[in-house]
């Protein structure tokens, strides 16, 4: 029998973050869809400022937590400074997940979300996903306007990082397309070097921004106010990110260091027709819409976990108390 959304009270979600940046932009990722398909309500909490020690995770004795806190229907966890206290919390009669690979077995909670790059075999209670949970939301359509959005990374242990081969390509895509207006914006890990050759690119049709400077909603808006996108492809949540927006995605050309998860989950998307390389710089600037099938990974984990625990566990109790009532 499907579940009336109305008649079952709003599931309480949990929130482990241990705040660095990409790993709370997975939470929330998770967490918007969650309430926009089931009403969740999101609690965060920061695992930095409650001490679990060692034997407490690994008996599941929970730690003293805010007792404002309502009770919790899914605990959900992100980055390894959350672990301990996501299991201390196992034992509770609230669902424990986990996202990425974690570094105990997966068998000690109750789900795991984690991106095909990591290796990690699908089964029962773990959803494989192409790339890592963003919070972008895909376009419907495209802006009539020439818009294009570079997303800068910079030095990291995946690909071979060149200041001067990035900022060549950069200028031969205005070079070949001097009628399209141009946004760049560097991220934490761009070379102070390459934001100065950047700042002297300054014209009318080139805007570049301080990564530092910009509001919290600047990437979403930035996406979809634009016609194509570029990405260094050092960086594996601007990727995904870049592709979940249904703007059609060029990758910047970085030689590949060997073994590398992050460049073989690149190639995936490459494969999918998720985003192009660089060779293919034509069909990104000429595309007139996005893919068919859009990369939208937070709200198909959103689907699963509704499925799986929330909804599914509202209507258990419903069957319980009508027994009981009758």
């Amino acid at each position: 029998m499907a579940i009336n959304k109305a008649t079952v009270s709003a599931p309480a979600v949990w929130m482990l973050t241990d705040n660095k940046p990409g790993h709370r932009n997975q939470l929330k990722g998770l967490g918007n869809r969650l309430r926009v398909k089931a009403g969740a309500s999101l609690f965060w909490i920061n695992a930095g400022e409650v001490k679990v020690p060692l034997w407490r995770a690994l008996s599941a004795r929970p730690p003293a937590l805010d007792s404002s806190l309502p009770r919790a229907d899914l605990i959900v966890a992100a980055g390894s400074g959350t672990h301990k206290l996501l299991l201390s919390l196992r034992r509770s009669n609230a669902r424990t997940l986990v996202l990425m690979k974690p570094g105990f077995p997966r068998r000690w909670v109750d789900g795991a979300i984690i991106p095909a790059h990591d290796g990690v075999p699908a089964n029962r209670n773990t959803l494989i996903t192409e790339g890592v949970i963003n919070t972008v939301t895909p376009v419907t359509h495209l802006p009539d306007k020439p818009e294009a959005l570079i997303l800068l990374g910079g030095p990291s242990p995946h690909f071979d990082w060149n200041n001067e081969a990035v900022l060549g390509q950069i200028t031969c895509l205005m070079e070949n397309y001097p009628q399209w207006r141009w946004t760049i914006s560097g991220s934490r890990r761009t070379p102070n070097s390459l934001r100065t050759q950047l700042a002297h690119l300054s014209a009318p049709h080139i805007t570049v921004e301080n990564p530092d400077k910009t509001p919290e909603n600047w990437l979403n808006e930035r996406m979809a106010a634009s016609r194509a996108v570029w990405v260094t492809p050092d960086s594996m949540s601007m990727v995904c990110e870049a592709a979940t927006s249904a703007v059609p995605t060029g990758l910047f050309q970085l030689p590949e260091r060997s073994h590398s998860r992050v460049a073989s989950g690149v190639q995936r998307l490459v494969a999918m027709n998720y985003v192009a390389r660089w060779d293919d710089h034509a069909t990104v600037m000429e595309a007139r819409s996005g893919p068919e099938n859009a990369l939208w990974e937070a709200d198909r984990a959103a689907q699963w976990v509704i499925r799986r625990w929330l909804f599914a566990s509202a209507g258990k109790t419903q069957k319980t108390q009508k027994r009981t009532n009758t």
